[in-house]
């Protein structure tokens, strides 16, 4: 039975994230350590389009209770092979920029992988995007300390588009 065809690259599939968004993060408060207790804060998000379109960056505000920081993404598109790559750094720590997660999207869901570590032990990570054509398009970081056999859901941000008169800090 022949494979199934590999989606063709687009590089539209981050349009939906352009502009600015108000941002709901849920996130567990310890991970991989069978912890039930999650955490939610607000945040905001501006995306643009690079690269001549082949890429995307958004500057993110995440309004932690214990103090909020900037973080940014950068996406890029590699024609090539139709894959995306996504590499996330975080001003707490602005000399460390996170192994990118490489994937794609099908049928409307964009998922991406990378191996990581969390502490002295290895992880791989899986970012999701879903619901990209609605007005709340949902994003999820799972890990797994079993190379892909077990997922914990970790991380979960949902976006809504920030009202007019809203500006980014």
């Amino acid at each position: 039975m022949p494979a199934a065809p590999t989606p063709a690259p687009d590089p539209h599939d981050f349009d939906f994230l352009n502009g600015l968004w108000q941002v709901l993060h849920r996130r567990l408060t310890r991970r991989l350590t069978d912890c039930h207790e999650w955490q939610e804060f607000g945040g905001t998000c501006v995306n643009r389009n690079t690269l001549g379109g082949k890429g995307n960056m958004d500057d993110n505000v995440l309004e932690l209770p214990e103090g909020s920081y900037r973080a940014m993404s950068v996406r890029s598109l590699d024609p090539a092979t139709g894959r995306w790559a996504i590499w996330w750094l975080d001003a707490r720590d602005p000399h460390r920029l996170d192994p990118p997660v490489i994937g794609r999207f099908d049928g409307g869901v964009g998922t991406f992988y990378a191996d990581d570590s969390l502490g002295d032990k290895p992880v791989r990570v899986r970012f999701r995007w879903t619901a990209t054509d609605t007005a709340s398009p949902q994003w999820e970081q799972a890990f797994s300390p079993d190379a892909g056999q077990n997922w914990e859901i970790n991380w979960t941000m949902t976006f809504v588009r920030a009202p007019a008169g809203l500006t980014p800090t």
